[in-house]
Parts: structure tokens; sequence; C-alpha cells
């Protein structure tokens, strides 16, 4: 059983969307039970009524909430009751395998980065939507928490998303390109020609520089 530790207070139309978008998640996904942190009696006001296992629910309590346009260090740090530090130390504690919100971005790079540390070996967190193509998905990894990355870095991101789009999106053999101002090996600045090198030394499946089209 997958414990998902969700935020139910953080992002718009917050708690109603989370809430309901919880439910689903239990009626379509059988291995998973969801603890729900914020007010209690808010949430326990829009769970009445509805159908769901009250075994594979349960609600943490807390008072604050962490607003979007707060600057997010400083709100993890004084903000120490918000549904998202208390979600996130519920993670750090071992009470939950996965930490979801739909706050704030920053808050949330911030937290996971002070509360829920990196792996080991990890040098920097990276934002990392997936994008629709004609034929699926593709997988931009960092989406803008990190303006200034060192080719170390970017090579990393380069094994994650490989790792991700494997594990997660099941892609067999996933592409790894590295988006640059043109697509011959000798393009770029010192920073992407050191990231082709150190990426192309790798066992995932690098295909070079892409141009961002």
């Amino acid at each position: 059983m997958i414990r998902i530790i969700l935020d139910a207070m953080g992002g718009d139309n917050a708690p109603r969307a989370i809430i309901e978008g919880a439910l689903l998640a239990l009626r379509e996904y059988e291995d998973i039970s969801i603890c729900m942190v914020g007010k209690k009696e808010v949430i326990a006001e829009h769970l009445r009524g509805q159908e769901y296992d009250p075994e594979r629910i349960d609600v943490v309590d807390a008072r604050e909430e962490i607003e979007m346009a707060e600057p997010p260090v400083n709100a993890i740090r004084t903000k120490k009751d918000s549904s998202m530090v208390v979600g996130m130390n519920l993670v750090a504690e071992g009470k939950g395998d996965v930490f979801l919100t739909a706050g704030s971005t920053g808050a949330t790079v911030a937290g996971a980065t002070l509360i829920i540390r990196r792996a080991k070996g990890v040098e920097r967190p990276a934002l990392t939507p997936v994008l629709p193509t004609a034929e699926g998905g593709m997988l931009l990894v960092d989406c803008g928490a990190n303006v200034d990355c060192k080719p170390s870095q970017l090579r990393q991101f380069g094994i994650m998303g490989s790792i991700y789009m494997r594990t997660v999106m099941g892609v067999e053999n996933p592409r790894v390109g590295l988006i640059n101002n043109g697509a011959e090996e000798e393009k770029g600045n010192a920073q992407t020609k050191k990231a082709f090198g150190l990426l192309k030394d790798t066992d995932i499946n690098f295909v070079g520089n892409v141009e961002g089209r």
C-alpha cells in the first residue's frame, strides 16, 4: 500500500478540488491510502456525504496555510503548522511515501530540500513536467526552478529524467537530449559543451543536442 501525504489546503479551489481528486484516486487505485493534511473541521465538512473507504483515508490537523505570494524559504521556516510543512515532516519521519501539493511551487521545492532532503548524491532538485507530444509525452528537466546549473547537475537531470520515464511512464529506452542552440556537438557555451561530454559518458540513451522546438 502506497501512503500518500496530501496537502489538502494548497492550490486553486482548495480544499474542495483537492479532496474531490483524492476520492477519485481512491476509487481508481486500490493500492493507495491518503493522509489529508489541513484544517480537520474543513476537511471533514467536504468529506461529509461522500462515499469512501475510511480505512484508506486519514486526516492530520494543520492550522496554517502557505500562500502563493509568500517568500518560499521564509514561509517554510516560519509556518511550522502549515499543511505543507506538517505534510512534508510526515514523509521525512517515514510516515508517508510521497507528498503531493498543488500549492506554492517555490515553497514546495524549498520544503522538499530543507525538510525531506535530497536523495543521496543528488546535487539539486528539478521541476519535471511531462509535456504532451504527438507520440505521448516528453519530460522537461528542469522547467524553471534553477537559473544556473553546473554541467554535473545537467548530467544528473538527464539520468533522473531517464529513470523517471522508464519506471513511471513505462518508456522502455527513453531518449535523452540536451536542449541547446543547435543540434551539432560543437554548439553551445562552455556549460553545455561540458555537460554534453558528461552525458555522452553515461549508459543512458543520450541522443545529443536538441533544439527547443
